[in-house]
């Protein structure tokens, strides 16, 4: 049996952590340690950590925030395991998440995996919709949870697992924000380790319970989709440009529609089917309507905020080569 060590990084958000650790004490496979890193937090999460030592194996540490990329590091520094497990904190994980991790690396080991992200029945209407709209093929979200994906699979870090000796080897993040678990997975594979996705292992990811941080949330992605470029410029790959194009297409079809509705009647109509048949979808999966109407709304947040980040911080990128 492996030893895993769960590494969390953690800024100002003491009831997350509370809701994960209570999934975690839940977890059918025991053999794990969990290392918190308090991130320089304003509002700590010390005492809530304390609460479960006599529940779990677990470490609090409390740093200079430096970021989530640099605060994983630390935990891997600090970690006892064979084997480091990276979830945000605004995870909620299944308790058979390591049985199903054990098994997986028993019969196919992986140096370094990630697995994909649902809705949990508590999360509310919007937080649905925002799950719907991350995970959906309509807006390319979809694309990284499957096993048919697109490319190379790169883990991302709110639900990754790589052995020490990845660790060892890459050094782990060398950016703490912006794309840093991007990179870290990119140059994991550079280095010749095997790498893939366990399907089963999924987590309950809240991302954001808003439409507003969802929206700073995805323009951030944005923009560092861009940094990964400052790095591998091979990185920025025609499915990044979709939010983009999709953005530029809304506007012009939009200013087209007033100016010339004759013409651009038609590029309306197109838009109406695409969001048509996201209501649709969300609505047989979630069977709710509510949750179908916001992920409209959801949607294309996702893929205007992603596409406005994308566009100014590739400006921004160019004018500084130029």
């Amino acid at each position: 049996m492996r030893l895993y060590s769960v590494i969390v990084p953690v800024y100002n958000r003491p009831q997350e952590v509370l809701e994960l650790l209570e999934s975690l004490v839940k977890q059918t496979y025991s053999n794990f340690e969990v290392i918190i890193v308090e991130d320089g937090s304003d509002l700590d999460c010390k005492e809530i950590v304390e609460s479960f030592s006599s529940k779990l194996d677990i470490t609090y540490f409390f740093k200079e925030n430096s970021g989530q990329g640099f605060s994983r590091n630390f935990g891997f520094d600090k970690a006892k395991g064979d084997y480091f497990v990276v979830f945000d904190s605004d995870c909620l994980i299944p308790e058979n998440y390591f049985e199903t991790v054990e098994k997986s690396l028993e019969e196919h080991y992986l140096d370094a995996y990630g697995g994909p992200d649902r809705e949990h029945e508590s999360f509310t209407n919007t937080q649905k919709a925002i799950s719907y709209s991350m995970t959906s093929l309509f807006t390319t979200g979809g694309i990284r949870g499957r096993k048919g994906h697109v490319g190379q699979f790169h883990p991302r870090s709110f639900n990754m697992g790589i052995s020490r000796e990845v660790y060892e080897k890459t050094g782990g993040y060398i950016i703490t924000r912006m794309g840093e678990d991007i990179e870290f997975s990119i140059r994991i594979l550079a280095n010749g380790f095997n790498v893939g996705l366990i399907p089963d292992a999924f987590v309950y990811h809240k991302r954001r319970t808003n439409l507003m941080q969802f929206y700073k949330q995805l323009h951030f992605f944005g923009r560092a989709r861009i940094n990964i470029g400052r790095f591998f410029k091979n990185e920025i790959k025609v499915v990044h440009l979709f939010p983009a194009a999709f953005l530029i297409g809304l506007v012009v079809t939009i200013l087209g529609t007033v100016l010339l509705p004759k013409i651009f009647v038609w590029f309306a109509g197109l838009f109406g089917v695409y969001f048509s048949l996201i209501a649709i979808d969300s609505l047989l999966k979630n069977k709710n309507l509510a949750v179908a109407i916001i992920s409209l709304a959801a949607a294309l947040i996702q893929l205007s905020a992603y596409g406005i980040g994308f566009i100014t911080e590739g400006l921004k990128f160019k004018k500084s080569n130029n």
